[in-house]
C-alpha cells in the first residue's frame, strides 16, 4: 500500500459515512436527523456541518499520524506500516495526499 492509497481509504470511508448519515440509512445519526425533521434550508446547513466535522476529523487524524498535527495535545511522528512492512509515514506524503483528497483537487 502506498501513502496515497492509505489516504484514499480514509477519504472513501468519510464519504460513505457522510452518505449514510444523510440518506436515511439505519444509523443513529440519521435517526437523530430525522427526529429534527429539518426543512430544506436545515438539511443544507446540516449537510455542511456534518461534512465539515468529518473532513476536519479525518484530515487532522491523518496529519497527526504523519507528525504534522497533534492528536490529543501530543504532536509526534508515528510509524505506520502496511502488511508488507512498507512504512507509510515519515515522508510527509500522507500530509500532502490528505490535503489533496480532503481540501484539494481530489475532494
Amino acid at each position: 500500500m502506498t501513502p496515497e492509497e492509505f489516504v484514499k481509504i480514509f477519504h472513501t470511508n468519510k464519504q460513505d459515512q457522510f452518505a449514510n448519515y444523510l440518506n436515511n440509512q439505519d444509523t443513529y445519526v440519521s435517526s437523530l436527523i430525522n427526529q429534527l425533521d429539518p426543512d430544506e434550508k436545515g438539511i443544507t446547513i446540516l449537510r455542511e456541518i456534518i461534512d465539515t466535522v468529518l473532513t476536519d476529523t479525518y484530515y487532522t487524524f491523518l496529519l497527526g499520524i504523519d507528525g504534522a498535527a497533534n492528536i490529543g495535545g501530543v504532536q509526534q511522528l508515528y510509524k505506520l506500516f502496511d502488511q508488507n512492512k512498507n512504512e507509510l509515514t515519515g515522508s510527509g506524503q500522507i500530509e500532502g495526499f490528505a490535503y489533496e483528497y480532503f481540501h484539494g483537487d481530489k475532494s
